[in-house]
C-alpha cells in the first residue's frame, strides 16, 4: 500500500496519528510524513528513518520496528548546522529528500540527497560539495552495538587502550583501529554490519569524485561501544591527491537486510533525478585500447583529471580494455604494473562516443640483477610483515621483529618498512666474482614515506657523497594507519667498481631525514623492491 503524504516540495499535510508513532512496528506504508520538525520516510518494506528538517541529521532508523541507530545522528561530515534547507518530495515510486546547506563550514555550500524506492530497504545517496568544502567529506552512521553485534576484528577497538593519536588502540599485544583492513578503492564492494535478523551494509558505489586513485584506502567501519559504518568520500588520511570540488560524489547506498549480504545495486537511476551537477550516461563517453609489456593478469589502467578518476582491469588473455562511462574531458591515462605506474599518456573523452586506439605499453626497464628483493609492483608484497601492514599497527606482537639482515635475494626476510627509530641499518650480503667487479647500480623503490624518510646506502666502506632528496608525500601519518600507499618513488645509486670486492659484499640501507621522531613515528618508508645490477 502506498500513501503519498507529501507531494511536490515539502507540502504541508495533516498528521495522521498512526504515522506519528514512527518507531513502532506497524503495517508498512510507503510514503513520507512530517512530525515534530522532521520527515519520516517509510520504504513500505520494513525500513523507516527520520530526518531533521532543521539540520538534515538522520535521527532514527528502524527495521521491522527495531531501532538501529545508537543515539548518535547519521549525517554527512559532522552535520550541516541549523540553517540547512531540507525538502522532501514523492515522485511516483521514489522519494527524494534534499538537504542544502548554503553556509557549510562558514563559506561553503553542499547538497546531500537521500533517495528511497518503494519496497526497497535501501537509502540511495549522493553528495555535492563546492570549492570551499571542509578538509574531509564522509557519510557516517553509528548503530547500536547490542543490535548490530558483528564487528570486523581489526577495527574492533571496544575496550582497548589508546596508543597513538586517539585513534590507534592496543589490547595486550593486539592492535586495532578504524584504519585497519580497509580495502583498496578498486576492490571496494558491499561491506557492513550484522546482528540477529538484521544487517546494514554500505554499497560504496561510484568513486569518480573521490581522490587517491584505484589503490587508495580509507575508513570503512569501527566498533567502539557502538558499531559505526562510514563512506569516506574524501579525507586527509595519507591522501595523495587534493579534494575534487564542484562535483557530485556518488551515487552510493546504505542497504538494510535480514542479515544476508546484499549484492551491489544498479545506481544509474539516480542520474534521472535532477541531482545537482549529475552527469547521466548520455552525457558521458569511454576509452578503448590495449596494454602490452606488463603482466596482464596484474595490470590496471587508470584515468584522472581535476574533475574525476576512473579505472579498469584489462582482459588477462588479450590485454584489451574498455573504461567505465566517463565525464567528458582530457585525462591522464596511467598503466599500472600491480600498483606501480609504468606508463602515462593523455586521452580525451567526448560525450556519447568512444575514444579508440588508446593503447599503452610499459616503459619500465627490467634489469638482469645480481640481487633482487621484492617485485616491482608498487607494493611491499612478499616482504616480512607486508601481509599484515594494512590490518595492524607495526608494533603489534603478532608481527615478526622488524630488524633484518639478509643474504642475497631473501625477500621474505627483508622488512616491508624501515624507521630510523626502530630498525635502521638493514643489511644485505651478496657475493661477487672477479669478473663481476664492474660499476653497478642499486635501485630502491619506496611506496610511502613518513617525516621525510628516504633510503641512503653504503656498500662495504663506500657511501655516496650526495644524500638523496626527500620524496613528495602526503603530510600525514602513513605507515601506522594501515597503508603502504603514498607516492611511489624510485632511488638510483651509481656504485663504482672500486666499492666492490671479490667474495662477500655488504649493502647497508639506512633511513635519512631532516626531521626527527621516535619509534614508529620516526622518519621511515615502506619498500617496493631493491635491485643490484
Amino acid at each position: 500500500m502506498r500513501r503519498k503524504m507529501i507531494t511536490g516540495s515539502v507540502a504541508a499535510v495533516a498528521l495522521v496519528a498512526s504515522v506519528v508513532l514512527a518507531h513502532t512496528a506497524r503495517a508498512a506504508t510507503f510514503g513520507v510524513t512530517e512530525s515534530d520538525g522532521a520527515y519520516i520516510v517509510d520504504t513500505g518494506a520494513g525500513l523507516m528513518f527520520t530526518v531533521s528538517r532543521t539540520n538534515g541529521d538522520m535521527t532514527s532508523m528502524t527495521y521491522e520496528g527495531r531501532e538501529l541507530l545508537s543515539g548518535r545522528a547519521s549525517h554527512v561530515q559532522s552535520g550541516f548546522g541549523s540553517d540547512t534547507e531540507v525538502t522532501a518530495e514523492v515522485r511516483g515510486d521514489t522519494i527524494v529528500v534534499t538537504e542544502h546547506a548554503p553556509d557549510f563550514y562558514t563559506d561553503g555550500e553542499i547538497y546531500h540527497y537521500l533517495v528511497v524506492r518503494e519496497d526497497q530497504n535501501n537509502i540511495y545517496m549522493a553528495t555535492w560539495v563546492d570549492a570551499h568544502a571542509a578538509g574531509e567529506l564522509r557519510w557516517y552512521s553509528s548503530f547500536r552495538g547490542e543490535v548490530l553485534t558483528g564487528a570486523y576484528e581489526p577495527s574492533d577497538t571496544a575496550g582497548d587502550t589508546v596508543i597513538e593519536s586517539a585513534d590507534v588502540f592496543r589490547d595486550g599485544g593486539r592492535t586495532s583501529s578504524k584504519y585497519y583492513s580497509n580495502r583498496r578503492a578498486i576492490d571496494q564492494g558491499v561491506r557492513g554490519l550484522t546482528g540477529d535478523g538484521v544487517g546494514v551494509f554500505m554499497d560504496y558505489g561510484n568513486r569518480e569524485s573521490s581522490s587517491g586513485g584505484p589503490f587508495f584506502r580509507d575508513i570503512e567501519q569501527q566498533r567502539t561501544g557502538n558499531n559505526d559504518l562510514y563512506n569516506y568520500l574524501f579525507s586527509g588520511h595519507n591522501q595523495t591527491e587534493g579534494q575534487r570540488t564542484g562535483e557530485l560524489y556518488g551515487p552510493y547506498a546504505l542497504m538494510v537486510t535480514d542479515g544476508s549480504t546484499p549484492k551491489a545495486r544498479d545506481l544509474s537511476f539516480m542520474y534521472d533525478l535532477n541531482l545537482h551537477d549529475a552527469v547521466g550516461p548520455a552525457g558521458r563517453g569511454w576509452i578503448v585500447g590495449k596494454v602490452s609489456g606488463v603482466d596482464r593478469a596484474n595490470a590496471v589502467v587508470g584515468w584522472s583529471n581535476p574533475a574525476a578518476q576512473y579505472w579498469t582491469r584489462p582482459d588477462a588473455s588479450t590485454g584489451n580494455f574498455a573504461s567505465p562511462l566517463m565525464k567528458p574531458g582530457s585525462y591522464t591515462q596511467t598503466l599500472y604494473q600491480g600498483e606501480l605506474a609504468v606508463a602515462r599518456r593523455s586521452v580525451t573523452v567526448a560525450a556519447g562516443t568512444g575514444t579508440t586506439g588508446a593503447n599503452q605499453s610499459s616503459t619500465w626497464a627490467e634489469q638482469d640483477t645480481i640481487v633482487r628483493l621484492g617485485e616491482w609492483d608498487g607494493t611491499p608484497a612478499g616482504f616480512k610483515n607486508a601481509a599484515e601492514s594494512t590490518s595492524m599497527h607495526p608494533s603489534d606482537s603478532r608481527l615478526q621483529p622488524w630488524r633484518s639482515a639478509v643474504t642475497g635475494s631473501q625477500t621474505a626476510s627483508f622488512p616491508a618498512a624501515q624507521w630510523s627509530g626502530i630498525n635502521n641499518g638493514t643489511t644485505v650480503t651478496f657475493d661477487l666474482t672477479e669478473e663481476q667487479l664492474t660499476a653497478r647500480t642499486v635501485r630502491i623503490g619506496i611506496t610511502a614515506a613518513f617525516a621525510g624518510g628516504r633510503p641512503q646506502i653504503s656498500i662495504n666502506d663506500w657511501t655516496p657523497k650526495k644524500v638523496p632528496a626527500a620524496s613528495a608525500q602526503p603530510k600525514s601519518r602513513s605507515l601506522t594507519i594501515g597503508t603502504y600507499r603514498g607516492n611511489n618513488t624510485l632511488y638510483e645509486y651509481a656504485v663504482p667498481a672500486s666499492a666492490l670486492v671479490a667474495g662477500t659484499n655488504t649493502l647497508t640501507i639506512t633511513v635519512v631525514s631532516g626531521s626527527t621522531g621516535t619509534g614508529y613515528l620516526s622518519p621511515g618508508f615502506s619498500y617496493d623492491a631493491v635491485d643490484l645490477y
